[in-house]
């Protein structure tokens, strides 16, 4: 078993594996570290990562990407409605008021939730990991941007289940950066905490965090964020700009065609990386659109001015990130800058003049999330020993409770966790209660949640339970913000006083429900005796009440192994599919390769109407393949090769055995030579039977060549190579046989003679 840690990014994803030197970024079939986060459904199968890359631009309105943006969110949403005018696969709202996604596939139109869509990432990535450890995959890590919502954190969960693996953690992206920073450092100062401002720019968002290190520990004190700014803001401003141009230029409206939209997008942000390195960039297209050839060209400071209102919105969530954690500027020691997005020029500039120091860029951009949440994988799971280094997270929202849909009160407002709470954490609340009711956490505070996120978050169902004196009843509920930030009761008791005037002893005694000891004890405990001489004793009971969670949005298990099953079946379909393809290739090369060898490498060892009849078989077979051979079953491609490999096989066999016989005679001869050798010292009567053999096996393959010579190549041998084999087999047995008699006899004559001695 191996431990990974999965970065899911909006537009890439990469693993990293903890192996015994280290972490290590693994490989896709590319032998690339970054696989695109892309699921393409083609007519008959999926293609996932590099392959579904490759066929996005054949089936573009059936590629799903940006999944990320679109995960436990929903349809109404007004920043879900501007992605998916974005992206080209037609979607609906669902039942429960989340997103499907319409997809085209074996002939039928398919609709899946974004669920079912990262659930698909996550089982290829699964499968890329297994295939280049050569080991089984189940505990992971998996990377979340901060500003993740409950309900987006357990679709996560969700989908990582749909593809088998077992999450340890969720981890948050600059929490597993930090990690990757820290764990390795050792020049942090003895004189205090050392902070750290990590500024994460991705394609789709940019995130902050501040991170207080110490010997052994790391602190986070708080994550800020804009979800909606990142390298493909910059990639649109320089899409609409020349969408602009080549509209008054060439005559052709870009936004109403899906490839050449999705053609610009790709050019746009291939000329972006060009700016950052160079003042000034080209853009050439090939027919583009109505078959015409596209140019443009634009300088670094163009593209900053046109992009300067993008550049302004970086300050606010790195003032925000300042401002909770409770520090100021000066107090910032280095600034990390990371993520796809940071390369620009313009964005180290503003970053340098905010925080007044030069940004640094010590760890990998790219991996440096992938390689965290490797390490706290390691961490995490027995398997690994690692060094103890404290991980201390925290929860990006202020999350209070209501009991019966009223808010319980904590201080001054309704918080129970607020903003900054470390993760893991628990509250016990003590409430009077005599029956079922119902608690509901929510986001105390909608200003600091990504615009179009509701306050609720889920609805805990304590009960049915009858408490027997509703004002001696108190119930104690474990309210957990778990290690993947989630909300959750873990469990909830009733406690109950009874008063008996009776002289009791202290005793023990168990609670049966519904017949069966349930595991929960009454203790009862001696009070003070009463003014009338009775001892007045108090009796706890204690109950456990059941819980339920009632979350709009998430999948019901019924529904995840519906899930399950329907992602087994498409992974069936695809590798029927790949071995469909593997057959036909097969049969193709097959064709081709005894075209070629039929004329050169066989001739002489056919005769012409075998010759005529196999090429007239592989005419017809390559035929076929380009007309109703085209899109077959693995069964007819199979069919065909085995039809053709019985016409060429006797040829391929004849000529195959030429070269076997002349080595096999080589080795009879050299057999009979060596025996004849070993006599020398026999008995005569055993050297003669030994080279009478030898003799016999000789004149065998004399005459049998000499008559095998006499034959034309172009039919079946008289002598085989294996017949050949069998007389060297056959000879060797029968000379053993003899020495081993002859020894055997030998060894009894001297033993008669030492016992007569």
């Amino acid at each position: 078993m191996s431990v990974v840690g999965f970065d899911i990014g909006n537009e890439k994803c990469v693993i990293a594996a903890v192996k015994q030197r280290g972490v290590d970024v693994l490989l896709n079939d590319e032998s690339k570290r970054e696989t695109p986060a892309l699921v393409c459904f083609g007519e008959k199968q999926r293609f996932l990562g590099s392959a579904a890359a490759a066929s996005a631009m054949m089936h573009p309105k059936t590629t799903v990407s940006q999944v990320k943006r679109l995960i436990g969110r929903k349809f109404q949403d007004p920043d879900v409605q501007n992605e998916l005018r974005m992206l080209p696969f037609e979607t609906s709202e669902g039942q429960d008021g989340g997103i499907l996604i319409h997809l085209k596939y074996l002939g039928e139109t398919h609709r899946f939730s974004p669920v079912q869509i990262m659930a698909m990432l996550f089982a290829h990535l699964k499968y890329m990991t297994e295939t280049n450890l050569g080991l089984p995959v189940l505990d992971c890590v998996i990377g979340i941007p901060s500003y993740f919502t409950d309900l987006q954190r357990r679709a996560y969960l969700d989908a990582a289940k749909i593809a088998g693996l077992k999450p340890l953690r969720l981890m948050h992206d600059c929490t597993a950066t930090a990690l990757g920073y820290g764990i390795y450092k050792t020049d942090f100062s003895n004189a205090g905490p050392t902070n750290v401002a990590f500024v994460d720019i991705g394609h789709c968002d940019t995130r902050v965090s501040i991170v207080s290190f110490e010997a052994g520990q790391m602190r986070i004190l708080s994550h800020a964020f804009n979800n909606s700014l990142g390298g493909r803001d910059f990639d649109e401003i320089l899409f609409g700009y020349f969408a602009a141009c080549f509209k008054e230029q060439y005559n052709i409206d870009v936004y109403s065609n899906v490839r050449a939209s999705i053609r610009l997008r790709a050019a746009c942000e291939k000329l972006k990386k060009v700016l950052s390195a160079n003042a000034e960039a080209p853009l050439n297209i090939e027919c583009l659109m109505d078959e015409k050839d596209v140019k443009g060209f634009i300088k670094r400071e163009e593209f900053e001015k046109l992009a300067s209102g993008l550049l302004e919105r970086i300050n606010v969530p790195c003032t925000k990130a300042i401002t909770d954690a409770g520090l100021t500027v000066g107090k910032i020691h280095a600034v990390e800058l990371v993520g796809s997005g940071s390369r620009i020029p313009a964005i180290t500039r503003q970053l340098a003049s905010f925080f007044r120091r030069e940004p640094s860029r010590t760890i990998n951009a790219s991996e440096c999330v992938a390689r965290g949440c490797a390490l706290q994988c390691a961490m995490l799971s027995p398997i690994f020993r690692v060094r103890d280094y404290e991980v201390q997270d925290c929860i990006p929202f202020s999350i209070g409770f209501s009991l019966d849909k009223t808010p319980i009160l904590q201080g001054s407002n309704y918080v129970l966790f607020p903003r900054g709470q470390p993760i893991p954490s628990a509250i016990v609340l003590q409430l009077q209660r005599s029956s079922l009711f119902h608690l509901e956490p929510f986001y105390a505070n909608p200003n600091e949640l990504p615009s179009g996120v509701p306050s609720e978050i889920s609805c805990f169902t304590i009960g049915p339970f009858q408490a027997s004196n509703s004002e001696r009843a108190r119930v104690k509920v474990k309210v957990q913000l778990n290690l993947h930030g989630i909300v959750n009761v873990e469990s909830a008791m009733l406690i109950e006083e009874h008063v008996d005037d009776s002289e009791l002893s202290t005793k023990e005694v168990r609670h049966v429900t519904n017949g069966s000891e349930d595991g929960t004890y009454m203790q009862s405990k001696p009070s003070n005796a009463s003014a009338d001489g009775k001892t007045n004793d108090k009796t706890m009971r204690r109950l456990e009440i059941p819980v339920s969670e009632n979350i709009n949005g998430t999948m019901t298990g019924v529904e995840l192994m519906e899930a399950q099953d329907k992602e087994l079946k498409l992974a069936q379909q695809d590798r029927t599919m790949e071995q469909t393809k593997e057959k036909k290739n097969a049969l193709e090369s097959y064709v081709y390769e005894m075209r070629n060898k039929l004329f050169n490498t066989y001739r002489g060892f056919a005769s012409d109407e075998e010759r005529e009849g196999i090429s007239k078989s592989l005419q017809e077979t390559e035929e076929w393949l380009y007309d109703d051979g085209e899109d077959e079953t693995e069964g007819a491609y199979t069919s065909k090769l085995e039809a053709l490999k019985k016409l060429v096989d006797p040829v391929e066999n004849r000529f195959k055995d030429e070269e076997a016989r002349k080595q096999a005679s080589t080795d009879l001869f050299k057999c009979i030579a060596d025996i004849r050798m070993s006599t020398k010292s026999l008995p005569n009567e055993d050297r003669e039977s030994i080279l009478n053999e030898c003799n016999k096996a000789e004149q065998w393959l004399t005459e049998k060549t000499k008559q095998q010579d006499s034959l034309p190549k172009n039919i079946d041998p008289l002598l085989w190579s294996s017949e050949i084999k069998k007389m060297t087999e056959d000879l060797n047995m029968k000379c053993m046989h003899i020495m081993s008699r002859k020894a055997s006899h030998r060894n009894l004559d001297n033993k008669g003679r030492d016992q007569r001695g």
